[in-house]
């Protein structure tokens, strides 16, 4: 049995979002088919085609933004075979859109992502997150970032629970080639040279695949969960204002974290959720 785990990130390279957040999505190699094909399927039922076709991209920061809420409230909700059709015309427009079409266009988005996660709880996917602090130390460039080493503790935890032969394929968004080098030669040090490595390595396959995430619909799924995360989830020390208007989403996305029960110390039921905010991205070997 094996899980792809498909990994993407949101808010590292923007001054506006409140968190960081890198986020994995785990999906059984026997359910990846079914989960595209029925996003496929969601596509067209929202939009009359395949909004990602050519250029376009179905990315959180895009669909997701505070511009698409206050387009959607434009106008009451419109009925899904109305708006289908509406929402396929404003693609079909561009710019010379109208005012209800653009309306059901962002009604469509807002409706289309729902629908997203629905299908991901109806399969059983399951969703990790690292939440840093912007202003977190960076480590030292050789050494694999904690929010990295947090988010595979966590996917180790969870292959766990579900049975002796799972084992985890990581997916990554592709990075610039230089930067994709590093990160292979920084989890090929952890899971060889540290203890937790070495021992996460018997469920997780240390070296990923990078996959373009336009072409990835595992990726998309993991863009959205981790901007959904970074704008809206909040724990009590997450002191950054969070947009209300994402409240379903978040519910939604929190039906797909796992829940690990571990002995840490001297409490042998300690509960390890699969979301981990992190306020210094530096090992303890690095700080010192």
């Amino acid at each position: 049995m094996a899980y792809l785990i498909f990994v993407d990130e949101s808010g590292y390279d923007s001054r506006e979002s409140p968190y960081a957040v890198l986020a994995g999505v785990a999906i059984e190699d026997q359910d990846l088919w079914n989960v595209v094909t029925d996003l496929q399927s969601a596509e067209l039922d929202h939009f009359g085609t395949r909004y990602s076709q050519g250029a376009r991209e179905l990315k959180a920061k895009k669909i997701l933004k505070r511009k698409v809420y206050r387009q959607a409230a434009k106008l009451p909700p419109i009925p899904k075979d109305q708006r289908r059709t509406l929402a396929k015309r404003c693609l079909e427009m561009g710019d010379s859109a109208g005012l209800q079409e653009i309306t059901a266009l962002a009604q469509a988005k807002l409706a289309y992502v729902r629908e997203v996660l629905e299908i991901c709880s109806r399969f059983r996917c399951k969703a990790f997150a690292s939440i840093v602090n912007k202003s977190s130390p960076a480590p030292d460039p050789t050494v694999l970032r904690k929010d990295y080493s947090y988010l595979f503790e966590r996917i180790f935890y969870f292959l766990e629970d579900v049975g002796l032969a799972a084992l985890g394929i990581m997916v990554f968004d592709e990075l610039e080639k230089s930067q994709s080098h590093i990160l292979l030669d920084q989890m090929d040090r952890y899971f060889k040279l540290t203890s937790k490595g070495r021992a996460r390595s018997s469920r997780i396959i240390p070296e990923p695949f990078f996959v373009h995430s336009d072409l990835t619909t595992g990726v998309q799924i993991a863009d959205l969960v981790a901007y959904i995360i970074s704008w809206g989830f909040r724990l009590e020390n997450m002191t950054e204002p969070a947009r209300q208007e994402m409240i379903d989403l978040v519910n939604q996305v929190c039906q797909l974290r796992h829940r690990a029960v571990r002995g840490v110390g001297d409490n042998p039921n300690f509960v390890i959720w699969r979301f981990a905010v992190i306020d210094d991205l530096r090992g303890v070997e690095d700080q010192d």
